[in-house]
């Protein structure tokens, strides 16, 4: 019983009282004005993402879609341009007139709806072009880039020069429209019905007689690889496809027959693609594997190929590029000889001289 009261009369024990008391204290306090500091801060309210329905969306009014197309923020920006583009794609009358306008002569009006037609069409809303009158008017836009005369470097004999990238922009505007309807929907009746091989393919400036023109579309599409080949693939692959090109003069009856199987010598033909030629006992090239094409026959004949590829550009960018700006070698201008080759000849024909008064 002596040794609880004289404990507490101990100075060490009430110290340490004490100042563990004040510890405890001190941490109590610490955590009471800790939770106030975070009940009194004031946060800021986080954004709630909105979406705009479509009842909002078809009640904003063309001023004010407008005005939304020329605000400073992007995003907003974006989205008016995707409300206008639905608007104009689910509108039946904005694509009869998109339709109308790029079959007008002018070739600014032509433009200008060519591009509005890019920019509301997608994946999603290209089936609205797989009808009757939008392949013709297509066609028919594509008609009206046809020059009314063609220039002799014009013609579409080249090998090595593929024109596809220096075609009027309307002009590829529209393929491209009917290459992506091709590859969507593998069909391409309604666009041989629009009459495109009699309007637009034929019109190319393939040659000056029946025979050239042959030549020149089968290498045409034997070496190059663009949209022309891709629609041409599709149509040849139908039987009214094949009967316009023969008809126009494009390929032979015995080709056709031969892509339908009923020519007489099936068993052994080349195939170039995506045209198939008969080939008999007489041709050189009858043992060719299928699909390689014609390699160069000569030396001679690949130095004019590497010397007709040598061209020069004048163009000083005020206007579109076309191939009235490049200038190519004549292949049928005498080779310009090094001095070294020019020492050669001269000390050969010197001998030879020699040699014929000796």
């Amino acid at each position: 019983m002596g040794f609880l009261p004289s404990m507490l009369r101990d100075d060490r024990v009430i110290l340490g009282f004490f100042g563990t008391a004040a510890v405890v204290t001190s941490w109590i306090m610490y955590l009471l004005l800790e939770d106030f500091r975070d009940e009194a801060e004031i946060k800021p309210d986080q954004p709630k993402t909105q979406y705009i329905t479509q009842e909002t969306e078809d009640n904003l009014k063309l001023t004010t879609l407008g005005t939304l197309l020329g605000h400073y923020n992007y995003a907003i920006r974006d989205t008016a341009a995707k409300i206008v583009c639905d608007r104009a794609a689910n509108d039946g009358s904005t694509l009869d007139v998109l339709l109308w306008g790029i079959t007008r002569p002018d070739y600014e009006e032509r433009m200008k709806n060519l591009r509005a037609l890019a920019m509301i069409t997608d994946q999603n809303t290209l089936p609205l072009l797989h009808h009757d009158r939008a392949y013709s008017a297509l066609v028919r836009s594509l008609e009206l880039c046809v020059p009314t005369e063609h220039k002799p470097e014009d013609k579409l004999n080249d090998k090595s020069y593929d024109e596809y990238y220096l075609r009027d922009m309307a002009e590829k505007l529209c393929l491209m429209f009917v290459s992506q309807l091709l590859h969507r929907y593998e069909v391409s009746n309604k666009l041989v019905k629009a009459k495109f091989v009699e309007k637009w393919l034929v019109k190319q400036y393939w040659g000056d007689n029946p025979e050239e023109v042959i030549a020149n579309f089968t290498q045409y599409m034997d070496v190059r690889e663009n949209r022309v080949t891709e629609i041409v693939k599709h149509i040849i692959g139908c039987r009214k496809g094949r009967e316009a090109l023969v008809r126009t003069g494009l390929i032979t009856q015995s080709t056709k027959d031969i892509i339908e199987g009923q020519g007489r010598n099936t068993r052994r033909m080349s195939y170039v693609l995506p045209i198939y030629t008969a080939t008999d006992d007489s041709d050189e090239n009858a043992d060719r594997p299928l699909g390689v094409r014609h390699p160069e026959q000569s030396v001679e004949e690949q130095r004019l190929r590497h010397r007709h590829r040598e061209a020069m550009v004048f163009n000083d960018g005020t206007r579109p590029l076309n191939s009235e700006d490049i200038i190519q070698r004549n292949l049928l201008s005498s080779p310009i000889l090094s001095p070294l080759q020019t020492a050669e000849d001269a000390t050969v024909t010197g001998q030879d001289t020699a040699t014929a008064r000796g």
